[in-house]
């Protein structure tokens, strides 16, 4: 869908964050044509573009978009619990400018024409930057391995197993080896599955709820394994939904024995504990489940030391008919779009996070680990820009939620800090009214 050139942007009186140049200063924003002109201090001298809009920040920060590395939409397949355009409105909402989806929809995006079909798609509806990822296997079954060159060629990012662990080290090893030939990033779901047949972490929570437990070791056993495979493979390896503090060390001893290694965390089990699980709500119940509090302050340590790179939403939209029945019956997961940044202010507004970290963890980590040119405000970039007010309260309200699912587990919270505008290739995709 041709779109016609958007005129120039000056945003000014702003607090300028840039985490690829540690910045974090009074200026101003210049972009034209869809790119960032200047970004700092040194742009509030300069004159605006012909034609240019000025708008006042009053003091909000002016950052770069997120990019949220691990989105399940329910397109092609499931399209009542989501769609590329609804997931996009409700990402633009949220801050974030880059989505990148996971494969496991109807069918499974285990072919270049599904590949290529999400992108067209993406280009005709969404309006935030979509970016797919395919899947290791074929259809998610974890068998036999995809054809990883003709996926990337066809403009798959990376490549998964979903939510999903490959069980068989042989087959994960053979993958991670084809992979490296590619330079393709394998992102992986670390739970073993022969350990995953609970419903809650186990421990004495789960014991008092009467329901049957995860342990941490299903998580730590999955990283171990697949650290030693990427030793032998010398491939390149993110750690999707890394959830307990002996995962985080052992990524750590994989990072220091030199190994191409990233992990990643959700945004829930940074601010949520199996505590909020209370009366059997299953818009708390995930995969990997949320951990007890040791765990929870743990992550937020990993974060703020870099130990955990990547801060994602882990959104995964389900629908009534498969949330609402008992616990034990109930589907994992949940949306998490519209406010992923809204909870990680959370850790910084507790004193837990500095700013630059927080925002680095969810915009230029995930640029570097991708290969993509965005996630910073360098001339040059492009202009995926968003501007939040750090301290405007909000409560998210059901009725408000733009994803069609809304199983959230931040329903009737209340947060301090909010999205104001969006910024997509200097277009303007959101303005809070």
């Amino acid at each position: 869908m041709a779109q016609d050139t958007p005129k120039p942007l000056v945003l000014k009186n702003a607090r300028v964050i840039d985490p690829a140049r540690g910045l974090d200063a009074d200026g101003s924003v210049i972009i034209a044509d869809g790119t960032i002109l200047a970004a700092g201090p040194e742009a509030q001298n300069q004159g605006a573009p012909y034609g240019a809009e000025i708008i006042d920040c009053d003091g909000a920060i002016v950052a770069p978009g997120l990019i949220d590395m691990c989105v399940s939409v329910g397109e092609p397949g499931h399209e009542h619990r989501e769609t590329l355009a609804s997931a996009s409105e409700a990402a633009a909402a949220g801050g974030i400018t880059t989505i990148v989806t996971m494969p496991e929809t109807d069918p499974v995006i285990d072919d270049p024409a599904l590949v290529d079909f999400i992108l067209r798609r993406a280009r005709d509806t969404a309006v935030v930057n979509v970016r797919p990822m395919a899947a290791l296997t074929k259809g998610l079954a974890g068998q036999d391995m995809t054809e990883i060159g003709l996926l990337q060629e066809a403009g798959a990012i990376a490549f998964t197993n979903g939510h999903k662990s490959v069980r068989n080290a042989q087959i994960m090893r053979r993958i991670m080896t084809y992979a490296r030939d590619f330079g393709a990033l394998v992102v992986h779901h670390t739970e073993d599955p022969d350990m995953t047949g609970g419903t809650m972490n186990a421990g004495l929570n789960a014991s008092w709820k009467g329901l049957s437990g995860v342990p941490r070791e299903a998580e730590i056993i999955m990283i171990e394994r697949d650290l030693r495979l990427v030793g032998m493979s010398r491939g390149r390896y993110h750690a999707n939904l890394v959830s307990t503090s002996d995962g985080a060390t052992a990524i750590q001893t994989g990072k220091d024995r030199g190994l191409d290694v990233t992990a990643g965390v959700s945004i829930n089990h940074l601010t949520q504990n199996e505590n909020d699980i209370g009366p059997y709500r299953t818009f708390f119940k995930m995969s990997p489940p949320l951990r007890d509090e040791n765990d929870r302050m743990a992550m937020v340590q990993a974060v703020a030391d870099g130990t955990i790179d990547i801060i994602c939403s882990n959104h995964d939209p389900q629908d009534v008919e498969t949330k609402r029945h008992p616990w034990a019956e109930a589907e994992d997961g949940a949306i998490g779009l519209e406010t992923l940044l809204a909870a990680a202010l959370r850790l910084y507004h507790a004193g837990d996070i500095g700013l630059l970290p927080l925002l680095r963890a969810m915009t230029l980590n995930p640029a570097n680990r991708l290969g993509l040119d965005a996630g910073r405000l360098t001339a040059g970039a492009p202009a995926d820009v968003i501007v939040f007010d750090l301290d405007r309260p909000w409560v998210l309200e059901k009725k408000a939620i733009r994803s069609r699912s809304k199983n959230s587990p931040f329903e009737d919270a209340r947060f301090s800090g909010r999205v104001l505008t969006t910024i997509v290739a200097g277009r303007k995709v959101y303005d809070y009214a």
